[in-house]
């Protein structure tokens, strides 16, 4: 899941009345008007220059059968100490391997050394383009694995009527392996989501508001996470992913837009966001 709109045209925005003036779009899925942020204040902390555009190159990794080449190629980006990473590209709406069901993993693979990078370039993609959430199938991986995170900073984005609404509260990092989704009630709740695979867009879906996730973390040990608010909105999110669904499928249609169009007013006829 997204947390604000990536590098691509839309991280920063400058004001052509005042151009010591960014605006930012408000994070992830939906928020109401952007606000100004002085150009001495970072955004959040992805790369040194945040304005600085990813290079990409061609090269391609992980050679078994159905896990090669993934589509999406790849980008070069800094990793925190400065040093060069290589990680795989997002891989957006349209390739099949977001489209069809991913299959699980071997227990007895979980601990190998490529499952493990599959991991970390997972978590490391998430933050850096930044999201709360990623899915294998997103880096053009079809395994049932999923990370997500959400930190104070982020949410610190996020006016507090919005925090309290979506009932957002910040979390660890989790690395979920071959996860199973119940819901807990059949309470549900209505916000904007966007995606990092469906990028520059925004659309009203309807989430349960409380789930348990049973699977694995990433030494291969059983795991279960109880999560309310908008942490099961997350793990619904990345769990859908793995079920070859985006939320589009699942989305209000007539919600659907652009990323510059997220303030305006809902069609006569949606549903009001919120809790229902």
């Amino acid at each position: 899941m997204e947390v604000i709109p990536r590098l691509s045209n839309r991280l920063l925005c400058f004001s052509s009345s005042n151009p010591t003036t960014i605006f930012r779009v408000t994070p992830f899925l939906h928020f109401n008007a952007p606000f100004q942020t002085p150009l001495f204040k970072p955004v959040l902390p992805i790369y040194p220059n945040p304005i600085t555009p990813a290079r990409f190159s061609s090269s391609s990794s992980y050679s078994s059968s159905r896990l090669s080449a993934p589509r999406a190629g790849w980008f070069l980006g800094l990793g925190q100490k400065g040093q060069k990473q290589t990680l795989p590209d997002l891989v957006k709406a349209g390739d099949p391997v977001l489209h069809e069901a991913a299959r699980e993993v071997d227990r007895n693979d979980i601990g190998s050394e490529k499952i493990q990078k599959i991991i970390d370039d997972m978590i490391n993609v998430m933050r850096m383009s930044p999201g709360v959430g990623l899915a294998a199938p997103q880096i053009g991986i079809p395994l049932k694995i999923i990370v997500l995170e959400d930190t104070k900073e982020y949410i610190s984005y996020v006016q507090k009527e919005e925090i309290k609404s979506q009932d957002r509260r910040a979390f660890d990092l989790l690395v979920l392996v071959n996860p199973v989704l119940e819901k807990k009630s059949n309470k549900t709740a209505l916000f904007f989501e966007g995606c990092l695979s469906v990028d520059g867009y925004r659309a009203v879906v309807e989430r349960y508001l409380d789930v348990e996730v049973r699977g694995l973390d990433r030494y291969g040990q059983a795991i279960k996470v109880d999560a309310s608010g908008w942490q099961a909105r997350i793990l619904q999110h990345e769990c859908d992913h793995l079920e070859g669904t985006l939320y589009v499928d699942k989305m209000v249609k007539r919600t659907f837009r652009t990323v510059e169009n997220l303030d305006l007013p809902l069609a006569v006829g949606c549903p009001k966001l919120g809790a229902h």
